[in-house]
This record gives C-alpha cells, structure tokens and sequence, in this order.
C-alpha cells in the first residue's frame, strides 16, 4: 500500500505561485513515477506535470514554462512549483504515484482570482 498527503494549495491572485508537496508512505521506492493531475470543476482529471524514478518529466501544454515538478528521493516528496499561475488553473490537485497500481492523495485546492 501506498499513501499520498499532498499540502500547500490555497488562494492566490493571478500571476501568483504556489508550491504543491507531496510525501509518500508505504511501498513507494525512489524509481516510481509520481507526478500531478488536476480535475475542474464539471471537468475530467487530467495530467499536469509527471517525473520518474531518473527524474524524466512530462507536462501539460497548458502549464510548459510556468510549471516545474521536482522530487526529493531521500523524502519520498514530490513538488509541483507553480508560478504564473492564470485563474484556468483553479482545480483540486491530486498527487499519483505507479506502484504497480495507481495511487491517488486525497487532493488539495487551488484557487486562482483575476
């Protein structure tokens, strides 16, 4: 089993950052893949930003050059650095991990104001 408590969401202006964690727990080693989803209110949850175990990334055109997602192995922690943040990208954001299933944390609010 595997545990995912993401924290530092909150309300921010536009053009604001934010910077997301997540820490992991249970059988979750350093070559996983963890990464970012968010899901909109009405919307489905999509990928934001995903890095493996050698720390190769992947995001969402929608946040290239705004976002950076980072992981600290030795902390089992995960990081979504988000800066230019624009009002699309109120979501709740939700933590995944692969550890030869899907793992989701309980999710964490952002909120964006014009």
């Amino acid at each position: 089993q595997v545990q995912l408590v993401e924290s530092g969401g909150g309300l921010v202006q536009a053009g604001g950052s934010l910077r997301l964690s997540c820490v992991a727990s249970g059988r979750i080693f350093s070559r996983n893949a963890m990464g970012w989803y968010r899901q909109a209110p009405g919307k489905q949850r999509d990928l934001v930003a995903l890095i493996t175990g050698g720390g190769s990334t992947n995001y969402a055109d929608s946040v290239k050059g705004r976002f950076t997602i980072s992981r600290d192995n030795a902390k089992n922690t995960v990081y979504l650095q988000m800066n230019s943040l624009k009002p699309e990208d109120t979501a709740v954001y939700y933590c995944y991990a692969y550890g030869g299933t899907d793992y989701w944390g309980q999710g964490t609010q952002v909120a964006v104001s014009s």
